[in-house]
């Protein structure tokens, strides 16, 4: 899958959710900002702009959150248990990293 039609699914999506309903200038046309004018950049600044997330961003937030938590544990049967989240947390990230780079070619 080309990162074109991974953007327009994650657009899709958003649409379908309702995330991209009563946005900030609704039925004006974009706006460059200069720094680039190619489609990705504007569906990027669309999904930014709708709080939209690849998984791979929603999964480094979530093991950065786990880790904070990880930190503040003194029990070691909780400690146990978040680090298990947390491995559980970072195998996920590392697929979508991995899906990421195999199939759009970026790093």
């Amino acid at each position: 899958m080309k990162w074109r039609e991974l953007s327009e699914r994650q657009i899709r999506k958003a649409q379908a959710e309702g995330q991209l309903d009563n946005l900030r200038g609704a039925g004006k046309p974009l706006q460059s900002d200069g720094a680039s004018s190619s489609a990705d950049a504007v569906g990027f600044r669309i999904m930014a702009e709708a709080g939209a997330l690849p998984q791979e961003i929603s999964l480094k937030k979530e093991c950065d959150a786990k880790r904070a938590e990880l930190a503040a544990l003194t029990d070691p049967a909780a400690r146990k248990e978040a680090m298990a989240a947390l491995a559980t947390l970072e195998m996920r990230y590392a697929m979508a990293v991995e899906a990421r780079r195999k199939y759009f070619g970026s790093d």
